[in-house]
This record gives C-alpha cells, sequence and structure tokens, in this order.
C-alpha cells in the first residue's frame, strides 16, 4: 500500500513539474511549491507527532523525495533539509525548548540553513575558523560562512563554530541555532547576508555567504550532544549521514524522471520508418539506465533503514556515503544518456532534460564530493582512520588513546 505522503507527493508532483521551469530560469525560490509542501505535511514530516510533525522515518521521506525530484530537483531539495541534516539533528539532541522553538517554523515552510563551509574550510570541516567565544550566559560569534544552501530565505541556522571559553581556550566544535529572517529585513544584529553564486544548476536555490560580526547568542541555543563539546562535533555531524542520503535520493528522483521520459520518447518518435524503441543500441541504453536506477534505490533504502553504532538514529555513515557516492554519479550519467536520445531536442529548453543535466551535476559535490566519500569507504573496509593530513594515516587506536591525543 502506498504510504500517505507518498501518494500526496505525487499528486503535488504535476503542479511542481509546470514550474519548474520558471524558478530555474527566473532564478527565484520556490514559495509557492513550499506552501503546498506545508499544506501537505511534507514539510517536517520527519518531526516527532508530539511536536506537530507526522513523525516519518528516514526510509519514508526518501520515497517522497524520489517522487518530487523527478518533478523538480529544487523543491525535492527544500524536502531534504526540512526533514534531515540540521532538523533532525534539533530532533535528536536538541533540549525541549529547542525543538518546541524550531519545530513550528518548518512545519510552517522554513527549511533550516546548515552553516558549516567556510571560504577556506569545505571539506576540511574542522578547519573552521568561526568562533563563539564565552560571555556570561551568552556567547559571541565571530567568521564566515560561505556556500550556505538557502541563505537569504531561511529563518533557521544551525551555524558551526569553534567554542571558546571566557579566557579564550578552545572547548570544541559546537551548532548555535540562530533564527534570522533576511525575507522580512529581521536579522540579528551582527547578522549578515553577503551576496549569492551564481551556480549552474538548482537555480532557485539562493547559495549565499554569511557573515557574524560580535553576533551574540544566548547560550541556551547552544545544541550540544550527550558526548559534549570536544567529542560532540562528531555526533552533530552524523546528522549529514542522513541528509547525504536524501541529497543522493535527489539524484536518484532527477535519473527515474529523465529515464520516463526517455523511455515515452523512444516508443513514440520514429526516425527511418519505425520507433527509436526498434534500435537495439537504444534498448540497451535505456537497459543500462533502469539497472542502474534500481542499483542506486536499493543502496538508498538501505542506507535509510540503517543506524549508526550506539543506538544512532541517523543512518550508518559507510552506508550513506556508498549510496550517495553511487547515486549522484548515476544520476549524471542517466540524465546524460536520456538527453543523448532526445538529440538537439534534448539539448535545448525545450525539454526539461537540459536543465535537469545541470541540477543532477551538484550532486557530486555538495555534501560532500564523490572523493571524500571514496575516501570514508575505503578507511570503513580497510579498518583504518584516514586524514588528508601531512602527517599520515592514523591507524586504529583505543578510545583512551584517542582523548588523550585531542
Amino acid at each position: 500500500m502506498t504510504h500517505p505522503l507518498v501518494a500526496a507527493a505525487k499528486d503535488l508532483a504535476p503542479a511542481f513539474a509546470s514550474r519548474a521551469a520558471h524558478w530555474d530560469r527566473s532564478r527565484s525560490y520556490c514559495w509557492s511549491n513550499v506552501q503546498d509542501l506545508a499544506d501537505a505535511g511534507i514539510m517536517g514530516m520527519s518531526i516527532p507527532t508530539e511536536l506537530g510533525g507526522r513523525g516519518a522515518n528516514f526510509l519514508d521521506v526518501v520515497m517522497v523525495v524520489e517522487e518530487i525530484a523527478k518533478a523538480c530537483t529544487l523543491t525535492a531539495r527544500v524536502v531534504v533539509e526540512a526533514n534531515m541534516g540540521g532538523i533532525s539533528a534539533v530532533m535528536a539532541y536538541g533540549t525541549d525548548e529547542q525543538k518546541a522553538f524550531c519545530a513550528p517554523h518548518v512545519l510552517a515552510g522554513d527549511k533550516p540553513a546548515i552553516c558549516i563551509t567556510e571560504p577556506d574550510a569545505g571539506s576540511a570541516a574542522t578547519e573552521m575558523r568561526t568562533t563563539a567565544r564565552k560571555r556570561g550566559n551568552t556567547y559571541v560569534l565571530n567568521g564566515c560562512k560561505h556556500w550556505i544552501t538557502g541563505g537569504g530565505v531561511s529563518k533557521l541556522h544551525l551555524i558551526f563554530a569553534r567554542v571558546l571559553d571566557e579566557t579564550g581556550h578552545e572547548q570544541g566544535i559546537g551548532g548555535f541555532i540562530v533564527f534570522a529572517d533576511p525575507m522580512n529585513g529581521n536579522l540579528p544584529d551582527g547578522f549578515e547576508v553577503v551576496g549569492r553564486e551564481h551556480t549552474l544548476g538548482l537555480c532557485g536555490m539562493p547559495e549565499a555567504e554569511l557573515r557574524f560580526n560580535d553576533l551574540v547568542v544566548d547560550e541556551k541555543w547552544l545544541l550540544t550532544p550527550p558526548s559534549g563539546l570536544k567529542r560532540g562535533f562528531a555526533d552533530l555531524m552524523n546528522a549529514y549521514n542522513s541528509q547525504r542520503v536524501g541529497a543522493g535520493t535527489i539524484a536518484l528522483g532527477v535519473a527515474a524522471g529523465a529515464h520516463e521520459r526517455a523511455t515515452s520518447y523512444l516508443l513514440e518518435r520514429q526516425q527511418f520508418g519505425r520507433p527509436l524503441a526498434e534500435f537495439q543500441g537504444l534498448q540497451w541504453m535505456l537497459a543500462d539506465m533502469d539497472t542502474q536506477i534500481h542499483a542506486a534505490r536499493l543502496l538508498l533504502h538501505e542506507a535509510a533503514r540503517s543506524r549508526g553504532p550506539n543506538g544512532s538514529r541517523f543512518p550508518d555513515m559507510t552506508m550513506a556515503a556508498r549510496a550517495k557516492l553511487f547515486a549522484s554519479e548515476m544520476g549524471i550519467k542517466v540524465v546524460n544518456d536520456a538527453l543523448q536520445m532526445f538529440g538537439a531536442r534534448g539539448y535545448s529548453d525545450r525539454e526539461p532534460l537540459e536543465r535537469m543535466y545541470r541540477d543532477v551535476r551538484m550532486f557530486t559535490i555538495g555534501g560532500g564530493t564523490a572523493q571524500i566519500l571514496r575516501t570514508q569507504i575505503a578507511g570503513s573496509v580497510l579498518g583504518i582512520k584516514t586524514p588528508q593530513t601531512r602527517d599520515a594515516y592514523a591507524w586504529p587506536i583505543s578510545d583512551e588513546q584517542q582523548i588523550a591525543a585531542e
């Protein structure tokens, strides 16, 4: 039986597909789609029922995202951000007050922004320079974040920073929940949205630079996992495992949508007096596309069902990395092959394939590059730590040695 939320996604998909070109060409955010998602209960569907959500698990979210991604990549990305990553970290580790504050905003249509990346700290996230220095019962944030998805439209921000005590001694890396509403000019002092990247695809989603200059945040908005600040950054980053599964699912959905369009086209289009579907070369391309899509779906569903170590609510890191790696690279290949089947028509904006090709390209980059994911998977296979610094690889050591080294 089809899950009610999946059925709702299928019902919304035609309208989303009809608007997709507009968001792309105008480089505008999909506000009307977001309202439709909120009305259908898809925004924040992973939020527990006691906080107003649907209590959906990650597999439920994955199935919804695939259906929406077939129609509109931008809207699917909103769904991922509103159910995985930042909001799931708050639901897992937040205080009752933090959860109660964030849930209504997401349910009403806000897409939280995860603020990790900096100009000099991309894949090497632990090299971030943004600081949060304790001052009484507040923290004072200073620094810059770059490539912040939703910067300028999001209200909730989970800002990662190096936490310093009042003497300047580092305590670890923590996440701070900050409310800022740039669309309505409601920005706290010291919070600035600077510029926007002109991207190849997903043109309606702003990728912005945020700057913090003595931004004061009450200590109650520090999101602290049970393991504390010293080791808590790893726990917070586990939330990225769910987002990686979501990102891979968007690539899957785009590929599945392209495959469906290619199948219909081969049955309808005639050359040399017969349908293209009768040409074996194209049949084999279609078969390979179908096989790759199914393989990606199995990997993503496996990852969505999995759990990390020590009772983590988030997907297993290796399974999430494996699924995103395969799905993101598969998506590029399948959409490229579908475009090829359409010939010159596929290369023009008469068909959505040129937009889908531009959109799907980003998923081997954002949320963990294909190369970083391969490094993580290799480390898991070999049973070693694989840091990319010049002081070489760290072979397995005990927890006691790790704590002493830190």
